[in-house]
């Protein structure tokens, strides 16, 4: 939690709920005031009208009573109604927030994306909206219900003092011993389930390789530590539960004792002593209920407490003053950088300038740094030294919504959208039919989606899975090449194409150049090689060469089998199956 006055994001939406909160605790006022109305009229029943045997006492009494508890009821429904509200306005406030800090924590932490903050938001929502909360809200007037018990007899107000202090000092022990073993048992949980959402995102090679029971019982072992540190943490919480419902229960029982002790003394009316059973378990009440519902509390506060470090790990983001719109000149001014979370650098020192519209590719032996470049090129990645300048201006400095627009990327990972292909093609934003389609032609992937079954219409599933490797790859060149940005990072955009799609990327790449678009494509392709400006090669983080291809000595990559070189013509002819997915590149 922070310690400035200004609090977290979350503290602020709870703030503006306050005074939603301010009329919950007036409807509790009324709510509790009414509570008195059974024992009062239990007391009035026993000690007027069957004394008087005034009928039209009784009669009066109870259209009062039934009258009261429609009120109550009232004010029951809208205190319920309020509070759902409040769990509404938080999660309209803070979920757009919070994605977007979720969005970026993935970009820091490559690989292990994880919807569990958007799971948190809903538990302390639903507590907030639920009856658990009540018990909060009343039990400031458990001192008032004692003090009417003391009114009726001191020994009454005194025994349910030492009740009151019974049960509320079982509440702090259930608090004491189920806490520790409750956040464990979440942070086990959470743990569990990302583990499993990043086997179902590989479920085809588990499959294929019969890694299932490997990794299952990997699963297996954190899922049965959460159950151990739940099933510590619930006998716990129903030992102290259960014993408190029985001494509540108890007490209701023992103090009707009391009172006809109390009355066959002289001391107390049968209707008070009947009235007096009936305030101890309303003044018990909320203390039991707290014991109960405080597994949903504990839920809901480690909840809040994972929002708050995640909301002030990754503060929102400051409005920038719009820049102008880019042209394409990029520089690395003695760039070093690594994969987000990890000390050693991949990038050493890169110095690199590329004037608007210069094609430059980026080749160089696997884990040498090329998909680093790329993303610290574009920004997703920050650099530990130097700087990366879009226009002369460092790219962390531009809105990357208003910047977005005028960078194309296709990374070696295609990952298509739940939507129809025009929407992914159109990056989820307004649909410009002519822009599509113009976007879809130069990819070389416009007949393809015509034979879809609704064309442009056709809806992907997460991933497009539908569609082929190639397909797939050729409609994410279609999306990077959406709203003819100004510039394009491509890496191994041929790594799933045959060879027609190899030579309509080339002519795309020969029409972008043409049109003054500065691109990055990382290949190995003779094909695109002969068609840029200068090809730069990476070895070991570094810049081995930076040169035209016609000065460039043959480019070479190892093979799967028996690791020779393989010159850049035959590299050009080997089949998509022979290289891999990814043609061998690492995916850093």
């Amino acid at each position: 939690m922070l310690n400035s006055r200004e609090g977290t994001d979350l503290q602020k939406v709870l703030t503006t709920c306050r005074s939603s909160f301010l009329y919950v605790g007036l409807f509790s006022l009324f709510i509790n005031l009414l509570m008195l109305v059974p024992p009062l009229y239990m007391l009035q029943v026993y000690d007027r009208v069957i004394t008087t045997r005034s009928q039209e006492t009784l009669l009066m009494l109870t259209l009062v009573v039934v009258f009261l508890f429609m009120v109550m009821g009232g004010l029951e429904l809208m205190r319920s109604r309020i509070l759902v509200r409040i769990g509404n306005k938080l999660d309209v406030q803070i979920s757009q927030r919070l994605y977007s800090a979720m969005f970026k924590r993935s970009l820091m932490m490559p690989g292990k994306p994880s919807a569990q903050p958007l799971n948190d938001l809903t538990t302390l929502r639903q507590f907030l909206s639920g009856n658990g909360l009540f018990a909060f809200f009343d039990a400031p007037w458990v001192p008032i219900y004692i003090g009417v018990l003391a009114l009726f007899h001191p020994w009454f107000g005194l025994f349910a003092l030492g009740a009151g202090i019974i049960l509320a000092t079982l509440a702090i022990i259930n608090e004491v011993t189920t806490k520790s073993l409750l956040n464990d048992a979440n942070s086990q949980h959470v743990m569990s389930q990302d583990l499993a959402n990043s086997n179902l995102r590989n479920a085809e090679v588990l499959h294929a390789m019969g890694m299932l029971p490997g990794i299952m019982g990997r699963w297996s072992a954190r899922h049965r530590e959460y159950l151990v540190l739940q099933s510590k943490a619930s006998d716990r919480a129903g030992l102290i539960t259960n014993t408190s419902k029985v001494l509540r229960l108890m007490f209701q029982s023992l103090i009707l004792g009391l009172g006809a002790y109390l009355v066959l003394g002289g001391d107390l009316t049968p209707g008070m002593m009947i009235a007096g059973s009936i305030l101890m378990g309303r003044a018990l009440a909320p203390i039991d209920q707290m014991i109960n519902g405080w597994k949903g509390f504990a839920g809901a506060r480690t909840a809040k407490a994972r929002l708050e470090e995640l909301l002030t790990a990754i503060p929102a983001e400051e409005p920038r003053m719009p820049l102008p719109k880019p042209k394409g000149r990029l520089a690395l001014d003695g760039v070093t950088a690594a994969p987000p979370g990890q000390k050693l650098a991949t990038l050493r020192d890169i110095n690199l300038t590329i004037a608007k519209g210069e094609h430059i590719a980026i080749v160089g032996p696997s884990a040498s740094g090329k998909s680093t470049l790329a993303r610290v090129a574009l920004g997703i990645w920050p650099s530990q030294f130097g700087c990366v300048r879009l226009d002369g201006a460092d790219i962390t400095q531009w809105n990357r919504m208003a910047l977005g627009p005028h960078i194309g990327y296709l990374p070696q990972d295609i990952e298509l959208f739940d939507g129809t292909i025009s929407e992914n093609i159109a990056r989820f934003d307004e649909v410009d039919p002519q822009a599509v389609v113009l976007a879809a032609q130069r990819a070389g992937v416009h007949d393809m989606i015509l034979e879809q079954p609704n064309g442009y219409d056709t809806w992907l599933s997460h991933g497009g899975n539908a569609l082929s490797a190639g397909q797939r790859q050729r409609i994410g060149l279609a999306r990077a090449l959406y709203g003819q940005p100004v510039l394009i990072v491509l890496d191994e955009p041929d790594a799933n194409l045959d060879d027609a799609g190899e030579h309509s990327l080339a002519h795309c790449l020969v029409r972008l150049r043409q049109e003054g678009t500065t691109a990055l494509i990382i290949t190995h392709r003779s094909l695109l090689l002969r068609n840029v400006d200068r090809v730069l090669v990476l070895k070991e983080g570094q810049i081995a060469s930076l040169k035209p291809p016609t000065r460039i000595a043959p480019v070479t990559r190892m093979t799967a089998d028996g690791g020779r070189p393989v010159p850049p013509q035959r590299v050009a002819s080997l089949k998509p199956s022979a290289r891999g997915r990814h043609g061998g590149e690492e995916t850093q």
